[in-house]
């Protein structure tokens, strides 16, 4: 058994773990911190995914690093090249030495007395456990489970003869050159997929239960082409950045403010791509827009594959698997070689470990969120979760900025410990993504934290609000208790 004592201990090296590393390394040189990664290598999404198309569905001015700028003009950046980036960073950060891999967090204990966790692991490799204790715990692991993605139980799908599976675990051998595809979902996975592997199957059907809003976007950001030419580097990306910022905050309150108009400009633009012959009923949702995720496409591509008939979109439900394929409810049949089940994530907090104080269970779900970063509480703890209506790194870069605000703020203080506590009953039995009706939100509401009815309880998904919050607004307001732990007390009064 190993015991490994550190200062800040992260647990994740995907974008939020490096960059959450990257900043506490940069800001406390002296500190030591560990990132504790499952994988066997770092990139956590960016690694796990290999499906054809896997890109961000956010821009990169926006979705890169802040403190280290993505200068390429491609917007919507491949994994790979993602995945590249992130391991750059951590090298040029210094963090690739700190990286512990293969390691899987089993539960956490906070001691009181002690002023620590204790992390309990399991180096899944050897069946080796491991112990880390920590002053300050950092979970950077997403948020939804990587053993498994979400997979209705499909009336015959023992019987179907051909090929299926599922993109979050997808086969380096499957060969779909000159196949007929199926893919069921009509979400970021399911209309990356499409377009992506129409050029070699035979044919690929898009088939989905309810249309979802998709809207196209540049491939290249030619403004950014145009201004590098006699513009410095540093100028272009930071006028891209918060350009980029700007419109995609000014498009969401646009489709909250305004529903109706934006759900018949959104619509206009996707006729306008697919042609006027075209059943737009396969793109017209029953919600409005951002009560659900939009879908972003690059140059309409998707669009392009349905209209030139290498691809083809169906809306209906699916009765039942065949050994040939899908029988539908209306009766149709569609034909498949491969069935590829685009059919969304399980939602898993903390990377599915358990959370302990002083050996009591604490369950995320009981607790609300503080600013978005830490517990309600639970001390010593950061919580790192990116936008749901922007780019994820948007929130996990503040939310990194504050973490080392905090630690400083304890440093100069001398404290040792910060937990948030409600001292003014704010709690409501609300979650901190009920807004969105999104099938992987609703399935996953027992397991995400609460908010309250007033700052900083509650959950704000808004950048600008978050970012005064977070790189502004004092440490200390009354709601963060900072002490020592209980041992050091205990030895003052002795004395």
């Amino acid at each position: 058994m190993n015991t490994n004592h550190f200062d800040v201990l992260i647990i994740g090296a995907g974008l939020s773990g490096i960059g959450t590393a990257c900043q506490v390394t940069a800001e406390f040189p002296n500190k030591t911190i560990a990132v504790l990664e499952r994988r066997e290598r770092l990139g956590g999404t960016w690694d796990l995914f290999r499906y054809p198309g896997i890109r961000s569905d956010s821009d990169m001015y926006t979705f890169g690093y802040k403190f280290r700028p993505w200068h390429d003009t491609k917007v919507l950046a491949d994994g790979a090249s993602i995945r590249e980036y992130i391991a750059d960073t951590a090298r040029e950060y210094g963090i690739e030495d700190k990286i512990h891999y293969g390691v899987k967090i089993v539960g956490a204990d906070w001691s009181t007395a002690q002023g620590r966790w204790t992390v309990t692991a399991l180096h899944e490799a050897t069946g080796e456990r491991r112990i880390y204790t920590c002053g300050y715990l950092v979970s950077c692991t997403g948020y939804y489970d990587y053993d498994a993605g979400h997979l209705p139980a499909f009336p015959g799908a023992d019987r179907f003869q051909g090929r299926c599976v599922h993109p979050q675990h997808w086969p380096e051998d499957l060969d779909y050159t000159g196949k007929k595809v199926v893919v069921i979902g009509s979400g970021a996975t399911a209309v990356t997929l499409v377009p992506s592997m129409a050029g070699d199957a035979e044919h690929v059907t898009m088939l989905q239960r309810s249309p979802s809003y998709i809207f196209s976007i540049p491939a290249l950001d030619k403004i950014s082409q145009v201004l590098g030419r006699f513009l410095p580097e540093k100028w272009v990306y930071s006028f891209a950045r918060t350009r980029n910022i700007a419109v995609q905050r000014g498009l969401y309150r646009a489709c909250r403010r305004w529903p109706a108009q934006m759900r018949r400009l959104l619509l206009w633009q996707v006729r306008r791509s697919v042609g006027p012959g075209f059943d737009m009923s396969h793109f017209t949702p029953n919600y409005m827009p951002w009560d659900e995720r939009l879908c972003a496409v690059p140059n309409g591509n998707l669009f392009k594959v349905l209209a030139s008939g290498e691809a083809s979109i169906v809306t209906d439900h699916i009765d039942t698997f065949t050994e040939t394929g899908i029988v539908l409810k209306s009766g149709r049949e569609l034909e498949a070689d491969i069935i590829v089940t685009a059919t969304g994530l399980n939602l898993q907090m903390l990377g599915g470990m358990t959370l302990s104080v002083d050996g009591e269970a604490r369950e995320l779900h009981e607790q609300m969120t503080y600013k978005g970063v830490l517990v309600e509480n639970i001390p010593n703890l950061a919580w790192v979760f990116g936008y749901t209506n922007a780019s994820w790194t948007l929130k996990s870069d503040i939310a990194g900025a504050y973490l080392c605000r905090l630690l400083r703020h304890m440093d100069v203080g001398g404290h040792t410990v910060a937990t948030p506590r409600d001292v003014e009953n704010s709690a409501l039995d609300v979650g901190m993504l009920d807004q969105l009706q999104s099938g992987y939100v609703q399935r996953g509401k027992n397991v995400m934290p609460r908010q309250g009815s007033k700052d900083p309880w509650k959950v704000l998904m808004d950048y600008e609000k978050d970012s005064t919050m977070l790189l502004e607004d004092p440490i200390q307001d009354g709601l963060l208790e900072f002490g020592a732990p209980a041992r050091a007390h205990e030895a003052v009064h002795a004395s």
